[in-house]
């Protein structure tokens, strides 16, 4: 070794750097593959994003890109629907629904992570059998319990039934909860803490990624639901942005304002992409850590 190499340290081999090159080299044809598939799935995005700024008479006989841009489609939207009080009333629906899956799931899988009790697994094998239920059986009996208390024609049966859980956020939390040492739960019971305080201030902020997760996945579901306020509204003032947006192509007759429709949908894409945008570390990390253990 010179006296250079000795005063300098030593440097990176040759092997090494070759390893190294040849590695990064070959994740190439990978980021080629991801990017080719992202731009096929960006396609239909970046048409219903070209086609809201087209002209009516522009929609089938022009071109992917809008010749004039026509900007104010996104203001005739508002001028000639109910759009502001409809996105009123999903952000009601989600923010509502997306809060109360979430804590009543989160309370749900606690007892089935860290708890001891007769029959655990069997009730835990139920509530994972009622995922097996397709939507149009329990359709008509749910209707029939929301029209005996009398709230048909409201908001509450969009989301008020989150209050009782989802047996899909409950298996991923309780998956999550697995990963957590039980002997965070024995020091807190230790200290005198009740399985409420437990739940409450030493599991929960610890399920953080995971909850986001779940609020992200029941936000874009309510926000994207249609079928629901479907059945349970008849009142205009109360719809929602996808049954809004729907009446308002139905209701165009022989004229139908698809320049206006897909404007509507542009706007109502998002808050959708800037939640995920700003949660999406969140997101990741939950989905990624869930089920490690269990």
């Amino acid at each position: 070794m010179s006296m250079q190499e000795s005063a300098l340290g030593p440097g990176p081999s040759v092997n090494g750097l070759l390893r190294n090159k040849g590695a990064v080299l070959g994740k190439v044809p990978l980021y080629l593959a991801l990017i080719v598939l992202s731009g096929l799935f960006l396609i239909p995005f970046f048409w219903l994003v070209t086609t809201s700024l087209k002209t009516q008479a522009q929609i089938f006989g022009s071109g992917w890109i809008p010749r004039p841009i026509q900007w104010s489609n996104y203001a005739d939207v508002f001028a000639s629907t109910d759009f502001l009080l409809w996105t009123r009333n999903s952000f009601i629906v989600a923010i509502l629904g997306m809060v109360t899956v979430a804590y009543s799931s989160a309370l749900i899988a606690y007892p089935f992570a860290k708890m001891r009790f007769p029959l655990k697994n069997v009730l835990f094998a139920l509530v994972m059998a009622t995922m097996m239920l397709p939507g149009a059986v329990t359709m008509v009996p749910t209707f029939l319990i929301w029209r005996g208390l009398g709230l048909v024609n409201t908001l509450w049966p969009l989301w008020a039934g989150n209050l009782f859980g989802s047996a899909f956020y409950i298996f991923m939390l309780r998956q999550f909860l697995l990963t957590i040492p039980n002997d965070l739960r024995d020091a807190a019971m230790v200290d005198g803490a009740s399985h409420f305080r437990t739940f409450w201030s030493v599991m929960l902020p610890l399920v953080k990624p995971a909850l986001i997760a779940v609020m992200l996945f029941e936000f874009i579901a309510k926000w994207n639901d249609y079928m629901t306020p479907l059945i349970y509204l008849n009142q205009q003032s109360l719809y929602t942005l996808p049954l809004g947006l729907a009446t308002f192509l139905q209701s165009q007759g022989f004229q139908t304002r698809w320049d206006l429709w897909m404007a509507g949908s542009v706007l109502m894409t998002l808050p959708i992409l800037i939640l995920f945008f700003a949660g999406q570390r969140f997101f990741i990390q939950g989905i990624a850590t869930t089920g490690l253990k269990g």
